[in-house]
C-alpha cells in the first residue's frame, strides 16, 4: 500500500481532436510545479496520477498543484491491490472512527466480480464492524470513503477532494505582456488571464530616483507570487523618468498621466512584439481613477497599432478586485506604501475626459522617438 495523488483536470475534457496538445502542456506544467520533488507522473482513465514520491511530501505536492491551472481537483489516495481485504485495510486508514459515512465505488475494470454497489456494501460493512461508533448515512454523511477499481489490478482508496485552480493550462492560449504597477489590480489581471491559459510576461515601469528601490522590490515580490500561477520566471523593468521629466517641463500638467500612459503603451507594444507576445494586459477598471475613463482608455488604445489590449477587470469594482488579490496572496504586498511611477509629478486636477486632439497637440512638443529609444535602452531583465 502506497500513497499516490489523483489529479482530475478541468475544461480540457471538452476538447476534441486537439486535446493532446492541451494534455502535453498540462503535463509539462505539472512537472515544472513539482520540480525538486522526486515523483513520477502517469495518465490513466482521463486523469493523472502522481506516484513514486516520499509519503511525507504529499501535502507539499498538493500545495504546489493548487496553483496549476487546468486542475479541477486532487485527492491523496492509497493504492493497493484490488482484493477486498486490501481495499478494507486502505479504507480503514482513510476512515474516521466515528460519525456518519458513505462508501462510493467506481469500477473502471468492468471484469471485476463485484458491482460498484456490492463493493460499497462490502467495504461499508467491514468498516461498521471495525468501528462501532460509525453509522451509515447515504443522504448526508459527515464523510465519504471512495474506492476506484482500476484496470491494472489495483484499487485507489481516498477520502477527500482538494479543489484545484480550474481554468486552462498556462501556455495554451498565447502570450501576453502584463503592465504590472505594484498596485492591487494588475497582479489580479495577470492571474485571470493566466487562468484562461495565457503565458504572462511582466513589464514594470519605474521612475527611479523619484521612486525608491523599495518600490522596485515590492514589484519583484508581486511578480514572484504571480509566477507561482503563471510559471513565468522573469520580470522586465523600464525607466520612464526621462519621459516624465520631459512631459513635466513641456506639456500641460493636467495631461501628465494621460501622456505618460500613452508612452507606456507604446513601449509595451514594442516590447511585446520583440518577445513575440500577442496582446497587452492591464489592470484597468472603468472609472476607478481619472485615467481609466472611457476617454482615457481610448487615448491609450490609439497608440497601440498591432496588438489588442485586454482589460479583464474593466467591469469589476474595487472590493471584487481586493477579494481576488487576497485569495491569490498579493494583497498584503500591494498595499505596502511605496509610490509607483504614476504618482510622480501628479497634477492636482488630472484630466478626466481628455480630448484626443488635445493630447496629440501636446505630444508635438516632445521628441517621441528619442524618448522611446532611451526607455528601451533602460530595460532590465530580472530573474525571479
Amino acid at each position: 500500500m502506497k500513497k499516490v495523488i489523483i489529479i482530475r483536470y478541468a475544461e480540457m475534457y471538452l476538447k476534441g481532436k486537439n486535446r493532446g496538445f492541451f494534455e502535453r502542456v498540462f503535463s509539462t506544467n505539472i512537472e515544472r510545479a513539482l520540480k525538486g520533488i522526486r515523483h513520477e507522473l502517469h495518465r490513466y482513465s482521463g486523469r493523472y496520477l502522481v506516484e513514486g514520491f516520499d509519503g511525507a511530501d504529499a501535502d507539499e505536492i498538493v500545495g504546489r498543484l493548487k496553483k496549476v491551472f487546468g486542475i479541477h481537483s486532487m485527492s491523496i489516495a492509497l493504492e493497493t491491490s484490488n482484493d477486498l481485504k486490501s481495499i478494507f485495510e486502505a479504507a480503514k486508514a482513510v476512515s474516521r472512527s466515528s460519525g456518519t459515512f458513505k462508501v462510493e465505488s467506481h469500477r473502471a475494470d468492468k471484469r471485476y466480480p463485484l458491482t460498484s454497489m456490492e463493493i460499497s456494501r462490502e467495504v461499508g460493512g467491514m468498516l461498521l464492524s471495525q468501528f462501532p461508533a460509525l453509522t451509515v448515512d447515504v443522504h448526508n454523511p459527515s464523510f465519504y470513503v471512495y474506492v476506484d477499481i482500476r484496470e491494472n489490478g489495483t484499487a485507489l482508496v481516498f477520502g477527500e477532494f482538494f479543489p484545484g485552480a480550474d481554468g486552462m493550462p498556462v501556455g495554451t492560449a498565447g502570450k501576453g505582456v502584463l503592465l504590472i504597477s505594484g498596485g492591487i489590480d494588475s497582479p489580479v489581471a495577470g492571474h485571470m488571464l493566466a487562468k484562461r491559459g495565457m503565458s504572462v510576461e511582466c513589464l514594470h515601469f519605474h521612475s527611479y530616483p523619484y521612486t525608491n528601490l523599495q518600490a522596485k522590490e515590492k514589484v519583484i515580490e508581486l511578480a514572484k507570487i504571480l509566477s507561482g500561477y503563471t510559471l513565468g520566471k522573469t520580470l522586465y523593468t523600464v525607466s520612464v523618468t526621462h519621459i516624465q521629466e520631459a512631459i513635466h517641463e513641456k506639456c500641460a500638467p493636467e495631461l501628465m498621466v494621460t501622456l505618460l500612459r500613452r508612452f507606456m503603451f507604446r513601449i509595451a507594444e514594442k516590447f511585446a512584439l520583440r518577445i513575440k507576445a500577442q496582446c497587452l494586459i492591464t489592470g484597468e477598471s472603468l472609472g476607478q481613477v481619472a485615467s481609466q475613463t472611457i476617454e482615457g482608455m481610448t487615448s491609450s488604445n490609439s497608440v497601440v497599432e498591432k496588438l489588442p489590449v485586454l482589460r479583464p477587470l474593466v467591469g469589476f469594482d474595487k472590493n471584487e478586485i481586493i477579494e481576488r488579490a487576497v485569495k491569490i496572496g498579493t494583497y498584503d504586498i500591494s498595499i505596502q506604501p511605496y509610490e509607483d511611477c504614476c504618482t510622480v509629478f501628479l497634477p492636482d486636477y488630472p484630466a478626466i475626459r481628455p480630448a484626443l486632439k488635445d493630447i496629440v497637440e501636446e505630444e508635438q512638443k516632445l521628441d517621441i522617438p528619442a524618448l522611446l529609444d532611451e526607455a528601451f535602452a533602460s530595460i532590465e531583465k530580472i530573474e525571479l
